[in-house]
């Protein structure tokens, strides 16, 4: 998703210039329409026009819309996404208050205004228009001397850093030159990992190298992250998957992105995040059922006793058509978000968003036990009985 302009009030009010660049990207748009937003697109109309002679005939013409959205309807499968409303400016072929339907077309340009930009909408702007954001994939192509830092997504490879440093040849009986070249490229390195790869989003960080260039430089890193106790290293070491590539430059990743092993280990490695955390939760639920609640009520309780390390959500919750109901899912985002929590958002469209949605769609793991809640859940539960 390309992000044309963005204009947006203290108030929250305004409007963003969106492009969508791939199938993905009507997904994302889709969950960023919702009713009431007025919408200016390109599109085409039939126009009904009379000739001199009195003959009646029509014309399909390509003008720009802007519709005060009622109806939105997205067809998964094509990728397609449809949006009626009535027309609220001033148009040479449309009457004001007439109907029509936008499709919206990726590469084609759309102006989206809301009276109320709420945080989840504006984080789902910045992770679609973020490479980063989208790439499951990292990967360290490299040889001795020379390092390209990439992030691989469904349609293109991006280099975010490349570290060049002259290392001396090895001298017989002296090769300190050398060693002490080599660990500041590998420091070197290691800080720029750091910097351009964001390990909650990154399923895997593919290291690349000839020879055994990249077993020295992961033995070097893991090594130096027990001492400093660097805990985003330690805890994302399962992260990393070593492979062969002829050189440190950004062509041999394609060697390394074919070869079978790192080819199954890929395998939707979006969804796999989500799969894991949902597996999580039954575990918990199954063992400690005192922390794992799913309900809207339960989860907001346990959120003001600050008691929720992980919440699981449905990115459908957010397109409810009641305004209200939305922003109180959005609150509880915001405030698990300020109580250090983590915030997952599941995608409808995968099987583990599907398995979410039938546990009303949102649930959270706790961080300690809060019995009292899950006593009120049997009682009202034998209430309803």
């Amino acid at each position: 998703m390309k992000l044309v302009r963005k204009n947006i009030e203290k108030d929250n009010a305004g409007q963003v210039t969106l492009v969508p660049e791939e199938p993905e990207d009507m997904w994302h748009t889709y969950n960023l329409v919702q009713v009431g937003d007025s919408l200016r697109a390109s599109t085409i109309r039939k126009v009904q026009t009379e000739s001199s002679t009195g003959s009646v005939g029509s014309n399909r013409v390509r003008t720009t819309l802007t519709l005060c959205v009622e109806a939105i309807d997205f067809d998964s499968q094509a990728c397609q996404l449809r949006v009626k409303g009535t027309n609220i400016q001033e148009n040479e072929y449309v009457k004001m208050g007439a109907y029509h339907t936008i499709e919206l077309e990726p590469n084609r340009q759309f102006t989206l205004a809301k009276k109320q930009w709420d945080s989840v909408v504006l984080e789902r702007i910045e992770q679609a228009c973020d490479p980063a954001w989208s790439a499951d994939v990292a990967a360290v192509v490299m040889q001795e001397g020379l390092a390209h830092i990439c992030l691989v997504t469904p349609s293109m490879t991006l280099t975010r850093a490349k570290v060049e440093v002259n290392i001396p040849r090895k001298r017989k009986g002296n090769c300190s030159q050398h060693d002490r070249a080599l660990e500041r490229f590998y420091e070197q390195v290691i800080q720029a990992i750091q910097r351009h790869i964001h390990f909650d989003v990154v399923k895997c960080v593919l290291v690349a190298s000839p020879g055994f260039v990249r077993e020295q430089f992961c033995d070097y890193m893991f090594q130096q992250a027990v001492k400093t106790d660097n805990k985003l290293l330690l805890e994302n070491r399962s992260k990393f998957l070593q492979v062969h590539a002829s050189s440190g430059h950004k062509y041999s990743l394609k060697e390394a992105l074919c070869d079978p092993t790192v080819a199954s280990r890929l395998s939707d490695t979006k969804a796999a995040g989500e799969v894991k955390a949902l597996d999580d939760f039954y575990k918990m639920l199954q063992h400690e059922p005192d922390r794992a609640f799913y309900g809207l009520k339960q989860v907001e309780k346990a959120n003001e006793a600050m008691a929720i390390d992980t919440l699981l959500i449905s990115d459908e919750l957010f397109r409810h058509q009641d305004v209200a109901t939305r922003s109180r899912y959005v609150r509880l985002v915001d405030s698990v978000k300020e109580n250090a929590g983590t915030v997952r958002i599941f995608s409808s469209l995968h099987v583990s968003g599907e398995q979410l949605s039938q546990l009303t769609g949102v649930a959270a793991i706790l961080r300690f036990p809060v019995p009292e809640l899950s006593d009120q859940e049997d009682d009202s539960s034998s209430e309803e009985d």
